[in-house]
């Protein structure tokens, strides 16, 4: 017995199914992968930074979005949702439905069983490609860990790990210092 034939879907074909999509969904290279929803630590990791940023961030340039927020990355056609994403530029946008730009500084990613390999390994590979990329950051929802890549001006990454929750690091693009012990509030594992 054979495999079905799948169809090649359009970049275009994407984004209007996905526009009306209930659920999210990645595209690369012309298939659709849905997305799975997020565990209890997921939310509480998420509910724990994305404000301590954005609170930071009051009165900068600099502007935080949450998952609802997609980005492209032309070079590659991959459309995903980063947990958090933020922008020092006026986010260029690929439409006029505002709802997908291709500049973030920063991404961050919070961890799970299911996303690790792919957000450390194939994810990153091809956030790279992001010129305008400067931090990468990946918060594990099952132990306390944190991974900070920072591009150098040689364009090569500096990888940082931080695994006690007394430390806290600096995300110097955007000038915002992150305590582990907060962002690990109230996370049972």
């Amino acid at each position: 017995m054979g495999f079905p034939e799948l169809k090649y879907i359009s970049q275009e074909e994407y984004l209007a199914a996905e526009r009306l999509s209930l659920e999210k969904h990645e595209y690369f290279q012309g298939e659709i992968f849905a997305m799975s929803g997020a565990s209890k630590q997921h939310n509480e990791i998420f509910s724990n930074t994305f404000p301590e940023i954005a609170m930071q961030l009051k009165g900068k340039k600099c502007r935080p979005y949450g998952s609802d927020f997609r980005v492209n990355i032309p070079k590659s056609t991959l459309f995903t949702y980063p947990d958090i994403s933020v922008f020092c530029n006026e986010p260029e946008l690929i439409d006029e439905v505002a709802d997908t730009a291709t500049n973030p500084t920063v991404i961050i990613e919070i961890l799970s069983k299911s996303t690790r390999n792919y957000d450390q390994g194939q994810k990153f590979a091809l956030y790279r490609a992001l010129d305008s990329l400067k931090e990468y950051i990946l918060i594990d929802s099952e132990a306390v860990h944190v991974i900070h890549y920072t591009k150098n001006e040689d364009s090569t990454w500096l990888l940082t790990e931080y695994k006690n929750v007394e430390q806290n690091f600096i995300i110097k693009s955007i000038e915002v210092t992150l305590n582990l012990i907060d962002i690990y509030e109230n996370v049972k594992f």
